[in-house]
C-alpha cells in the first residue's frame, strides 16, 4: 500500500471526536482525493505531515522541540518522506529523529487530531497536520540534534513552556489524556 492509500484508510477509518475535527478529517480527504502528490512538500495547495505529543512512561512529562525557524516550543513531526510507508511509520521516524529516543510506541488507536495551519513551504501553502500520541520508555534518553531543533527537553504536560501555541498545548492534553486512559485500561505501565 501506498503511503497515500495509507493515509486515506486512516483517515477514512478514524472517529473524529467532534465537529471542527470531522470538518477536517473531510478537508483532509478531499486533499488526498484531488491531490495525487498530496503527501508531499511539493504539493503547494497543501500536503499531510505527521507529527506527535512523545509522552513519558509515566504519563507526566511530554518532550517539545525547539523549532530553530520559528523559535517556539513545538511538537516532534513534520514532512513525509519517500522512504515513509504509512502516517504511523512517519510519525515515528519523526519523533525518533527530533527526540533521539530509541523504542518510542505509538498508542493504539490512530490519530488523536488533526490541524491545519499556513507554513512558508513553497512560497505559501498549508500543512494537513495529523497528530498522535507517542510514548517514551521508562529509560528515555533525549539526544538533541543540532540539526532537528535549537533546544530539547521534557516538560510537566501541565506546565508547557513558552514560546508555545495552542494546537501544541492541545495535542499534549490529548495524548496525556490517552496515555492516562491507556494505563487505567492496564495497557500501559510505568
Amino acid at each position: 500500500m501506498s503511503l497515500h492509500a495509507d493515509a486515506r484508510a486512516v483517515l477514512s477509518a478514524w472517529t473524529a471526536p467532534d465537529l471542527r475535527q470531522e470538518e477536517l478529517r473531510r478537508l483532509y480527504l478531499e486533499h488526498l482525493d484531488t491531490h495525487e502528490n498530496g503527501m508531499w512538500r511539493a504539493c503547494l495547495p497543501g500536503h499531510i505531515t505527521a507529527s506527535s505529543a512523545v509522552i513519558s512512561a509515566d504519563g507526566r512529562h511530554a518532550v517539545l522541540t525547539l523549532h530553530r525557524v520559528h523559535r517556539m516550543w513545538l511538537q516532534t513531526g513534520g514532512h513525509c518522506e519517500p522512504e515513509d510507508t504509512s502516517l504511523a511509520g512517519a510519525v515515528l521516524r519523526e519523533a525518533t529523529e527530533e527526540s533521539g529516543i530509541r523504542g518510542l510506541t505509538l498508542l493504539p488507536g490512530g490519530p488523536l487530531r488533526l490541524d491545519r495551519h499556513p507554513v512558508p513551504c513553497g512560497g505559501g501553502s498549508f500543512h494537513l497536520d495529523v497528530q498522535y500520541a507517542v510514548l517514551a520508555p521508562p529509560d528515555a534518553v533525549l539526544v538533541r540534534d543540532p540539526d532537528e531543533s535549537a533546544d530539547l527537553g521534557w516538560f510537566p504536560v501541565d506546565d508547557l513552556p513558552e514560546p508555545t501555541d495552542e494546537v501544541t498545548r492541545s495535542l499534549v492534553r490529548a495524548a496525556a489524556e490517552a496515555v492516562a486512559a491507556h494505563r487505567e485500561a492496564g495497557a500501559v505501565e510505568g
